[in-house]
């Protein structure tokens, strides 16, 4: 199965081989700057399974993890398509749940970095809960 995504405009598309591997919420400092105050929803897809189409901007930034991650920004509109940390050999896209034309498939089953989240946070219980990264 192949599923589709963009961003606000349309200039950057999406095309996602399979399943996701994971989805999951992620209240790191920078995805709550990103997410404008909230956590970001993720799906998760192995780099060989992401094709990316359209003007992007990339933007580099050492995360609370200590990895250097790379965001995906469509050069036109602005929007907040994708990162990914870069690391050898590559490791999953994070996908974001808003850039998806189907949002079902990115429903989270986790929740990471919930130490960094503000105190009104809402987080499903039902969830795994971690207080930094997931373990590998």
């Amino acid at each position: 199965m192949t599923h589709t995504g963009q961003c606000l405009c349309g200039a950057v598309k999406l095309s996602l081989k399979g399943e996701p591997i994971a989805a999951r919420m992620c209240w790191c400092h920078d995805c709550q700057r990103l997410a404008s105050g909230s956590a970001t929803v993720n799906a998760l897809f192995a780099p060989e399974n992401v094709t990316v189409t359209g003007p992007v901007t990339l933007h580099h930034k050492t995360a609370d993890s200590g990895n250097t991650v790379e965001r995906a920004f469509c050069s036109a509109c602005g929007s907040h398509v994708f990162s990914r940390p870069l690391l050898d050999p590559p490791v999953a896209y994070r996908i974001r749940a808003g850039a998806l034309d189907n949002p079902e498939i990115a429903k989270p089953t986790g929740i990471i970095w919930t130490a960094s989240a503000p105190s009104w946070a809402v987080m499903d219980p039902a969830l795994p809960q971690f207080p930094k990264a997931p373990p590998a």
